[in-house]
């Protein structure tokens, strides 16, 4: 069982299983959850679009060329080239500003778009130094590759009015409609400005003060200034001030051109010619070995636990009288008071569980074997309330076309499909996947995955009992503790060993304490928007939660392979970052 620490909000979010199962479009306001609250910056249309097209920011993050600059050890010539076509495309900039200046109608307008401009031929300057140091010929030694010649057509053509729903350039008569053309220039600018402001102040988070000889500090502290940081603001504050006024047909403009925007970025920083080798992207640099990725399944693939999924199948099911009953099974309100009372006791035993476990002298360096001892505490736990689960009957009657139904049309994580479908298609790299849950019925995540056409991810879980397709309420128990999951994960892997002569690389992807002794025996150990108890039961014993870019650095940067119970783990935010970080830029 999973732990559901506040089970009329776990109610909520499993309310829509009604549509799930029934095809209902309406959801009960009752049942709904509030949207999460949102700051001032975030309701502005550039913090909107930056949000919205974050993926993309990511993948250039991500990529080889910056991964390498970060840590420092990008071979000069692949930043000689770089700086080369990253000057094509500031000119190209500068241009755009000045075209865009023309068409503003308001002075003020008109000064904020020629102070960026100004900031652009700054940034040209820092680039004539680095041309200067290098004694880098540009205009006879580079040519304009193809992902900058798009980009730089892209921003011209924009500033230029050539935009799809406005009129012909020479057509533009009234004021507003110049300054439509300005507003559209700003969201196909604005994207990139954030970006590299974005970048400079992750890679500066990265540098250490004691580092005087990474040859690319001067590259990051100009981007992570307060002077580049406050120009990116400018740019952002500008196209909120010139699109205030917009249509809905003319901001979704503006958001085509931003993530065309962010799509030609990722294939800018991609393009860099690259030649040495990098971490990134694992498949690539690991297709001689077998690469083993195993996840868990509640809140690391899903947005809802499976626990709640299947107590209000349960309950949406049950009959709501005694009359027509066919099967000896609990009313629908008999079931969901039971379901109240089993929650609210597994939350409370569980907070009582994780306090007694960190009453324990805390360990001075990372204690594998201590943490494993705690948690064999935590595993009775889990183990007696899924007998309370069992001998209460609950799960009793449920029918399994019901439990498939709920699968296939349940709401998974963003970029978490995308992942597995395209771990498993990549040629040339034999990589195998298997999940392991807590889940009481493995039929769910069968079909969770299964309908989205990833057929080839073994499943280890627990499994209902069924009678005529009707569950007894009984549970085949097979995975049902943090000590149970370590124990699948070793013997997976040590049948994988005598079958395979290659060297096997694992990858296990989880968000609770329960995946926290398999996240620490694979080589690399990813956390998922982790649980505050995960955080509080690793760090008493000694683990390191590292974010995942800040992980990968360090190992470009000391050439350091991946080794499991290092008591070191990588945490990202969204699949999207492990999606770069396993596949790049596809």
């Amino acid at each position: 069982m999973r732990i559901l620490l506040n089970n009329s909000l776990a109610l909520r979010a499993a309310a829509p299983i009604r549509s799930l199962l029934f095809g209902s479009k309406k959801w009960s306001s009752a049942m709904s959850i509030p949207p999460p609250s949102i700051s001032a910056s975030e309701e502005a249309l550039a913090g909107r679009l930056w949000i919205k097209f974050n993926r993309e920011c990511i993948f250039s993050m991500y990529s080889p060329f910056a991964v390498s600059l970060a840590a420092g050890n990008l071979k000069i010539e692949t930043f000689r080239q770089y700086i080369a076509q990253d000057v094509h495309f500031l000119k190209a900039f500068a241009h755009a500003y000045e075209l865009a200046a023309e068409c503003a109608d308001d002075d003020d307008d008109k000064l904020a778009i020629s102070d960026l401009r100004k900031s652009v031929m700054d940034e040209l300057k820092m680039h004539d130094s680095f041309v200067q140091d290098w004694d880098l010929n540009i205009s006879k030694e580079v040519s304009v590759n193809s992902a900058t010649l798009r980009y730089t057509e892209f921003l011209l053509a924009t500033a230029s009015g050539k935009v799809e729903g406005l009129k012909a350039p020479g057509m533009l008569d009234t004021p507003f409609e110049k300054t439509k053309v300005a507003a559209y220039t700003l969201g196909a600018v604005t994207p990139c400005m954030k970006l590299y402001a974005f970048l400079g102040k992750e890679f500066g988070a990265l540098l250490d003060s004691s580092e005087v000889n990474h040859p690319y500090k001067k590259w990051i502290e100009n981007y992570s200034s307060d002077a580049f940081q406050a120009s990116a603001k400018q740019t952002e504050d500008l196209l909120e001030k010139l699109s205030v006024c917009m249509t809905g047909e003319e901001l979704d403009i503006i958001e085509k051109l931003y993530q065309q925007a962010m799509k030609l970025e990722v294939e800018f920083f991609h393009a860099q010619p690259f030649d040495q080798p990098t971490i990134v992207p694992l498949l690539k640099n690991h297709s001689k070995d077998e690469l083993m990725i195993f996840s868990d399944f509640d809140l690391t693939c899903t947005v809802v636990d499976s626990s709640a999924i299947l107590a209000e199948i349960a309950i949406v099911t049950a009959p709501k009288d005694d009359q027509g009953q066919q099967i000896n099974r609990m009313l629908s309100a008999d079931l969901k008071n039971t379901w109240s009372l089993l929650s609210k006791q597994y939350t409370e035993h569980y907070e009582e569980c994780i306090e007694s476990i960190l009453n324990k002298e805390k360990a001075d360096k990372f204690d594998y074997e201590g943490l494993c001892e705690a948690l064999e505490q935590l595993s009775e736990f889990e183990k007696k309330a899924n007998d309370r689960v069992i001998e209460s009957g609950v799960l009793k009657g449920l029918n399994l076309d019901d439990i498939k139904r709920a699968g296939e049309r349940l709401i998974l994580q963003d970029g978490c499909i995308s992942v597995f479908q395209k771990i498993l298609k990549t040629q040339d790299v034999n990589a195998k996947l298997h999940v392991l849950s807590y889940c009481w019925c493995g039929d769910l995540i069968r079909a969770a995955f299964s309908a989205r056409g990833v057929d080839a991810v073994e499943v280890h879980a627990n499994e209902f009992t069924f009678e005529e397709s009707i569950s007894t309420g009984e549970i085949e128990r097979k995975v049902e503790s943090p000590i149970d999951k370590a124990q699948q994960f070793k013997s997976i892997l040590q049948n994988r060993k005598k079958d395979e002569e290659k060297s096997i690389l694992t990858v296990y992807i989880g968000d609770s304490v329960g995946d926290l002794l398999c996240l620490l025996e694979a080589d690399i150990g990813i956390v998922v928007a982790s649980s505050s108890s995960l955080r509080r039961v690793g760090s008493h014993f000694g683990v390191s939660f590292v974010p995942l870019f800040s992980g990968i650095v360090q190992k470009q940067k000391q050439e350091e392979t991946w080794k499991g119970l290092s008591g070191t783990l990588y945490t990202v935010s969204s699949w999207a970052e492990i999606h770069s970080f396993a596949l790049g830029w596809e």
